[in-house]
């Protein structure tokens, strides 16, 4: 069904259409090869989270639905034995601690490099520096692993050679908690810098040139420009990609975590176990696929909970940058 607009003096009103048209066939055949993405690796295999409230058992000789459908209900039990087993606290804290520090980081040093490189007179220069910023980006974990275990290796590794040619005592870096906070952030911030620096920058480049030069005119300094131009410009993209990052707060880059540690040592498991790593080694354990699910399924409801109460207090402070 859709609506005309007739004007006539003084009055406006809409004549309805209830036949399908041309254009909504072709809007529907645009979008329903997404329509069916979605369905299907998205809707369709949220049937199983009613794992998360049985006692999973497998029956022998029977197939998955079956065994499934003939387990029997858990209730809440699961959930509770995830919220009250020992390391709960500790994957709490890890992982909103350190998404914290990453949403915090992952806005201050895009932008301020975005804006750094916006400022350049060289173009050739600019895109050489977004090049080198972005190239981590496409690394994988596993890759970036290696290179950081080629600098850390107690034995032959570069950051023990600099020290021990300098005098000072080796660290066993993989032996030593306090360490890693610094680590795994500084690799976070190495690795989505050049990402996030430019989105920013592609928001940067679509302000008018006249606003610099009415600026410049009016005897405007770089540290200006940026204060009343390029910031107001980026704020609604910083307020955006703010609350997306809020909406992944308790979940954790499960290669970051797990590969750059070296499949996190019980030495490194207070300061580098989250959620995922939590989950994943359950699924490697004895721990029933239930209770595994269970954990799951709080991720996913503390992340919609988290992400509308961002957009919420967003939209009550700034109601144009809201995302709903």
């Amino acid at each position: 069904m859709s609506k005309t607009a007739i004007n006539q003096p003084g009055t406006v009103r809409f004549r309805t259409h209830k036949h399908w048209t041309r254009d909504d066939t072709e809007l529907t055949l645009l979008g329903l090869p997404s329509a069916i993405w979605y369905f299907v690796f998205s809707y369709l295999p949220m049937f199983g989270l009613i794992i998360a409230f049985k006692n999973y058992r497998i029956v022998p000789g029977k197939g998955f639905l079956y065994s499934l459908f003939h387990s029997d209900w858990a209730g809440l039990s699961n959930f509770t034995f995830f919220l009250k087993s020992n390391t709960f606290s500790m994957l709490l804290r890890n992982t909103l601690v350190y998404n914290l520090i990453f949403i915090i980081l992952g806005i201050v040093f895009p932008v301020s490099l975005a804006i750094l490189i916006s400022q350049l007179y060289s173009k050739k220069a600019s895109k050489v520096y977004q090049t080198l910023m972005f190239f981590p980006y496409f690394m994988s974990w596993v890759v970036v692993s290696y290179f950081v275990y080629a600098f850390l290796n107690p034995d032959k590794g570069l950051a023990n050679n600099v020290l021990a040619a300098l005098g000072l005592d080796t660290v066993r870096w993989y032996s030593e908690p306090e360490y890693w906070p610094f680590i795994l952030t500084f690799m976070q911030v190495w690795k989505s810098l050049g990402y996030s620096m430019v989105v920013y920058l592609a928001s940067i480049t679509g302000i008018d040139e006249s606003w610099y030069e009415a600026a410049m005119l009016d005897g405007a300094t770089k540290w200006q420009q940026a204060r009343y131009i390029i910031l107001p410009t980026l704020k609604p993209i910083i307020v955006m990609m703010f609350i997306l990052n809020v909406g992944h707060i308790f979940y954790s880059d499960f290669g970051l975590f797990y590969q750059v540690t070296q499949g996190i040592p019980n030495s490194l498991t207070n300061v580098a176990s989250t959620f995922d790593t939590y989950i994943y080694m359950a699924l490697q354990s004895n721990v029933s696929i239930g209770k595994t699910a269970a954990a799951g399924l709080f991720q996913s409801v503390a992340c919609c909970v988290t992400v509308l109460a961002a957009n919420f207090i967003v939209s009550k402070v700034d109601e144009e940058n809201a995302i709903i």
